[in-house]
């Protein structure tokens, strides 16, 4: 499957963003899908993840409250609703795809996006 993700910026503190991230080579809904960051000089963390379903979502704790996975199967795209960001927000956010064959959605993926750049000024 492949991934291109959207919607970066540069915001200020205290405002929204929503990503999106469409999917297409596979059938969309046979795949979990996540959202991960990378801040300059950190490594890559998990952000957010939602089952094939949609019917269960996860989060980071540092994001939970203000952001939001939603995925819509017959668009093939999966989204990152952003709010009340923060200067720490500021990464490269990465999408990414894995089999739905497995319960556990906060890691082991196989399918990356190219990323992109969310800049939260304070």
């Amino acid at each position: 499957v492949q991934l291109q993700a959207s919607g970066g910026g540069l915001v200020q503190a205290g405002g929204s963003l929503r990503l999106s991230c469409a999917a297409s080579g596979r059938t969309f809904s046979r795949y979990h899908m996540a959202w991960f960051r990378q801040a300059p000089g950190k490594e890559r963390e998990f952000v957010a993840a939602i089952t094939w379903s949609g019917g269960r979502t996860e989060y980071v704790d540092s994001v939970k409250g203000r952001f939001t996975i939603s995925r819509d199967n017959a668009e093939n795209t999966v989204y990152l609703q952003m709010n009340s960001l923060k200067p720490e927000d500021t990464a490269i956010y990465y999408c990414a795809a894995k089999p739905r064959d497995s319960n556990y959605i906060r890691s082991a993926y196989d399918y990356w996006g190219q990323g992109t750049l969310v800049t939260v000024s304070s």
